[in-house]
């Protein structure tokens, strides 16, 4: 499926969006899509304020603020998310409120969890 992601920066006026694939509609995700759909934000985000940066930076899942809210009449929805630089806004996807909701916080709870660490 292919969506749009709308990116605001700070202290700019306007917006820019750009269009992301992923390879399973909304209705199938599972918390590893929704982890990627984060991530592909975050880097749209990025990529809007550095645009001749690297493409394989690191995406830590934490340290943002998100949302998802319903989009129209028809039952779809978006993500918002706002990190210090900027805010994104994804979608529409059709998929329950609820639903991406409670993948959406599985996944931030994994990404919190601590991991081992090699020095």
């Amino acid at each position: 499926m292919t969506y749009d992601v709308e990116i605001v920066l700070r202290e700019q006026n306007t917006a820019t969006t750009t269009r992301i694939d992923h390879d399973m509609p909304a209705q199938a995700w599972t918390e590893r899509d929704v982890k990627a759909v984060l991530e592909q934000m975050l880097l749209a985000i990025d990529k809007a304020r550095d645009p001749g940066g690297p493409d394989d930076r690191y995406v830590a899942l934490r340290g943002f603020s998100w949302i998802v809210e319903p989009f129209g009449e028809t039952g779809d929805v978006v993500i918002a998310v706002e990190i210090p630089s900027g805010c994104a806004v994804a979608g529409p996807f059709r998929i329950g409120q609820r639903h991406l909701d409670e993948m959406v916080r599985r996944v931030l709870a994994d990404a919190a969890l601590p991991r081992p660490t090699v020095h």
